[in-house]
């Protein structure tokens, strides 16, 4: 075998020594074998180069000095790699239970509401909205409250200076859903089924089941041939449907503008009775302020407390937990 290859034989088996060293112990070992200047076979490769003849010497040098310097580099490169910390990597038990991720949830209002929307669904209410800053027509005038009823007190709405400036006329946040029953019954002909579920705002004292912003399901139906008995199935139904069976409504005769006869509707659920909303059948004059004639339509319209059905639902005795932003509270409610 001649120098070249001899050289190319050793270069072999050095850089496989340095490649298989798995710790510095095999590491040094190899570097004695393969570069040690005392006894390794990198003096006998160099004693090569003394052997060749004066023609083949500069070749056989320069091939030496090359693998030299490449087994050199090899070794120095495994030992950084060596030195390296090593990742701890542990194993994975999957048959033991896993970390469970915290994910939020909803609110229980916009739970109920979301249920609300569901159940009115199925019974044929489609959904509608409108806005949360009205003026005195459609919350009002529309609605058969006259000027100088008590209901449109200042001191009993939260009437808004800066929008009435901006607007040229008063502006108030909405005491009422029954606005968007108004709303809608102008820029639709009937027949007519739907419903509203929003926020509505009364300035009320504050207490465990009174708050001065709450929400309503306010539900309007008009077509020719209703009557109460309409009202008073789709009130049974809805309550049936969210409660259960063991839940009842009574009705009870009360006044509002805007119906006529009106009725208070009650509930009966685990033993008491809860004050839910009122409702009646649409009054005529309301009717006409949209454009419908009351000698060919009619229909019902109510509007019950969201907050009430939730409060049942969760076993909730304050309105006020809902608002004070307690997670742990709410978090017991997702």
């Amino acid at each position: 075998m001649d120098a070249v290859a001899q050289i190319s034989a050793y270069e072999a088996d050095a850089l496989a020594a340095i490649a298989k060293a798995s710790n510095a112990t095999e590491l040094e070992a190899a570097r004695i074998e393969f570069l040690g200047r005392a006894k390794g076979r990198l003096k006998d490769v160099q004693a090569l180069v003394g052997k060749v003849s004066a023609e083949e010497r500069p070749v056989v040098g320069k091939r030496f000095n090359e693998v030299r310097e490449k087994v050199t580099a090899a070794c120095e490169a495994r030992q950084a790699e060596l030195n390296q910390p090593k990742s701890k990597v542990d194993g994975i038990d999957v048959t033991l239970p896993g970390v469970a991720i915290r994910l939020g949830g909803l609110h229980p209002i916009t739970q109920t509401i979301q249920e609300f929307r569901d159940i009115m669904a199925r019974l044929g209410f489609s959904t509608a909205d409108g806005p949360e800053v009205e003026d005195e027509r459609h919350n009002f005038e529309a609605l058969n409250i006259p000027a100088d009823h008590p209901a449109r007190d200042p001191l009993d709405n939260f009437y808004i200076a800066a929008a009435e400036k901006l607007s040229g006329g008063p502006k108030l946040l909405r005491s009422q859903t029954s606005t968007v029953q108004i709303r809608v019954m102008e820029t639709t002909q009937p027949p007519i089924r739907i419903v509203s579920l929003g926020r509505v705002y009364r300035p009320d004292e504050v207490d465990a089941t009174h708050s001065c912003m709450f929400h309503q399901m306010e539900g309007l139906m008009v077509d020719r041939g209703v009557t109460m008995a309409h009202l008073k199935t789709v009130l049974r139904q809805f309550v049936a449907a969210y409660l259960g069976s063991e839940a009842s409504i009574r009705f009870r005769p009360s006044f509002f503008p805007f119906t006529e006869p009106s009725v208070e509707v009650d509930m009966r659920w685990r033993g008491r009775w809860l004050e839910l909303g009122g409702a009646g059948m649409i009054d005529p004059n309301v009717l006409k302020a949209v454009g419908y004639d009351p000698e060919e339509y009619t229909g019902f319209a109510f509007g019950l407390g969201i907050e009430r059905f939730c409060m049942q639902r969760f076993g909730v005795s304050d309105i006020r937990r809902f608002y004070d932003g307690d997670v742990r509270f709410l978090r017991q409610l997702a």
